[in-house]
C-alpha cells in the first residue's frame, strides 16, 4: 500500500535521508528503528509532506503523493506524532473531530457521518468515557490515545507514528501498541512506525527498517534485522539476542560487559 522509492532529504546542506526505499503493505507493521540521528522522525516527516524539499518517489495505492494537494494527502495518510502541543482547551471529543477536517465542505460543517466516524474512533481506543474532558486534564497515555483516535476518525489507507510510546509506562507502552496492532489487522492499515525500544519493534512489527546515518542499513523480519552482529555493529555495545518461546520474536539484551 505504501511505497518509498529512493527518497533523499535535507536539512540545508546536511543529507538526512540518502536514497531510501522500503514498501509497507496493508494489514502490516513496519517499524523503523535506528540510533540517534539516524533520519527516523526525518523519514516521518518527508513521507507526510510536513518535509517538502525531498526527492523521490511516494505512493499509497499506486497514487504519487507528489501530485496531491495538502488535503487530497491528508484523505490517503494520517500521522500520529509525540502528545506534545494538543491544543489544551479543546475537549477530547473536539481533538479528535480533527481528524475529519480533510472531509469538511467549505463551511467547515460536521455530517452524520463525520460524526459517526468520531464515535467509532473514540469506541475503539476506548475514550467514550472521557470525550467531554479536556485533553489538558488526561495522562500521557489518554493522551496518545486521543492522537491515535483522532488518526482514526481520518480514515486513511496509511498510518504513521512517530515514537508512539515516548514517556509512557510499560502498561501504557503495552496497551498502545496491542490497540495499533489491532486497528492494523481489523482496518487493513498500513503502519509504519518509529520505535526506539528494540524489544518492541521484535514484537510488534510484521517488517523492521534499520537507518544508520540516513541511509537503510538492513530491511527484513524481526528475526533477520534485529542480530547480535547487526545491533553491535549500529549501537557499539555487544548485546544478545534470545527467541522469545511463547511468539518466536528476538528478545535484545545488552551485554553488562559495556561498550565494545
Amino acid at each position: 500500500m505504501l511505497e518509498i522509492q529512493s527518497l533523499s532529504a535535507a536539512y540545508g546542506k546536511r543529507l538526512a535521508l540518502d536514497r531510501v526505499t522500503i514498501s509497507v503493505k496493508s494489514g502490516q507493521i513496519l517499524a523503523v528503528i535506528g540510533p540517534n540521528g539516524a533520519g527516523k522522525s526525518t523519514l516521518v516527516r518527508a513521507v507526510s509532506g510536513v518535509l517538502p524539499s525531498h526527492t523521490g518517489k511516494i505512493r499509497i495505492g499506486g497514487n504519487d503523493l507528489s501530485s496531491l494537494s495538502p488535503g487530497q494527502r491528508a484523505r490517503y495518510m494520517a500521522v500520529v506524532p509525540q502528545a506534545r502541543n494538543m491544543p489544551a482547551a479543546f475537549t477530547v471529543y473536539q481533538t479528535v473531530l480533527l481528524g475529519r477536517t480533510p472531509y469538511l465542505g467549505w463551511l467547515g460543517q460536521t455530517s452524520e457521518q463525520d460524526q459517526e466516524h468520531v464515535r467509532i474512533a473514540l469506541e475503539q481506543t476506548q475514550l467514550l468515557q472521557l470525550a467531554e474532558r479536556r485533553v489538558s486534564e488526561l495522562s500521557g497515555g489518554e493522551q496518545q490515545r486521543v492522537l491515535l483516535a483522532r488518526a482514526l476518525a481520518q480514515d486513511t489507507p496509511v498510518m504513521l507514528l512517530d515514537e508512539p510510546t515516548t514517556h509512557l509506562d510499560l502498561q501504557h507502552q503495552s496497551s498502545l501498541l496491542n490497540l495499533v496492532r489491532k486497528l492494523a489487522t481489523e482496518h487493513q492499515l498500513a503502519v509504519l512506525m518509529v520505535l526506539h525500544d528494540l524489544n518492541l519493534a521484535g514484537l510488534y512489527a510484521d517488517q523492521v527498517a534499520l537507518l544508520v546515518g540516513g541511509r537503510l542499513q538492513a530491511l527484513g523480519t524481526p528475526q533477520e534485522v534485529l542480530t547480535e552482529k547487526s545491533l553491535a555493529d549500529v549501537y557499539h555495545i555487544p548485546v544478545h539476542v534470545i527467541p522469545l518461546p511463547e511468539y518466536g520474536s528476538p528478545l535484545i539484551l545488552p551485554d553488562g560487559r559495556g561498550p565494545l
